[in-house]
């Protein structure tokens, strides 16, 4: 279960995203003020790593550690090379017709991007082989928010916040990368708009939305087994020492601005560990 305890690590963002765990540092996007940062929960340390003119969203890695970034207004994932130069790793202009949103690397190099779909249209999911190869993987799809992958590799959730009901999708990986057997894993109420989502080690699915100021827990049945009220929470990721960190991207919503400086990162602690620390 969740403690009631909730820390603020870092606050004064513009809009916080793209929430990642990765090598003893939480990665995030400050998307409206162009900016990929880094923070070391241990002493607090916080560094930019990237500027991002057409703004950072989703964030991943390579097997290799270097960092990709969706760029969400030009539709480009870029890679952060070794040496903190960005290059073009892939161009989804034939895929995206919305901003990109959530990204997920697989552990062969793969990057699932999503891409934010609204009241009027859809979005596309796209798969980016390691080579830059660009794939449509899965269609009409309401919003492609947060995306996670199962313990089994082959288990792919992408959050569908504008749908009816709003719903987290699974899929089943094929492999050679595709996406199949494509099946409702939860449902929401009409009120809420899943988002960020994070997976722990006994494939539990966190998820964040926004409109009802909660994140919850689903088991691998789909049903909630925890329930936590955070105001505006947007991203999510699983992480810290021991893997029981819930890295939560917030903002205050509905009246704001980028100019407000509203968001803010949270820390929750949860019973069960991420698989990956």
């Amino acid at each position: 279960m969740v403690t009631v305890t909730v820390d603020t690590l870092v606050d004064g963002l513009a809009y916080p995203v793209g929430a990642c765990w990765h090598d003893g540092r939480f990665w995030f996007s400050d998307h409206a003020a162009g900016t990929v940062l880094a923070l070391d929960p241990a002493d607090g340390t916080l560094n930019t790593v990237a500027d991002v003119v057409g703004l950072p969203a989703g964030l991943g890695f390579l097997p290799d550690g270097r960092l990709l970034i969706a760029s969400s207004h030009d539709h480009l994932v870029l890679r952060r090379e070794h040496t903190g130069d960005l290059v073009v790793h892939a161009d989804l202009d034939g895929v995206a017709t919305r901003p990109l949103a959530d990204l997920y690397v697989d552990t062969s190099g793969r990057a699932y991007v999503g891409s934010r779909g609204d009241d009027a249209s859809t979005a596309d999911l796209a798969m980016v082989e390691p080579d830059g190869t660009v794939h449509d993987v899965a269609g009409s799809l309401t919003c492609a928010g947060g995306i996670v992958v199962g313990a089994d590799g082959v288990t792919l959730t992408v959050a569908e916040s504008r749908s009816a009901p709003p719903r987290l999708t699974a899929f089943t990986i094929a492999p050679d990368g595709s996406l199949e057997q494509q099946r409702v894993f939860a449902e929401f109420e009409e009120s809420a708009r899943p988002e960020g989502l994070a997976i722990d080690a006994e494939d539990g699915i966190w998820a964040a939305s926004v409109t009802t100021n909660e994140v919850v827990r689903f088991d691998v049945d789909g049903q909630i087994t925890d329930h936590v009220s955070v105001q505006g929470p947007h991203s999510l990721a699983l992480g810290g020492e021991d893997g029981r960190d819930l890295f939560v991207c917030t903002l205050r919503m509905p009246e704001w601005a980028a100019e407000d400086l509203v968001g803010a990162v949270l820390r929750l602690r949860v019973g069960v560990p991420t698989g990956e620390i």
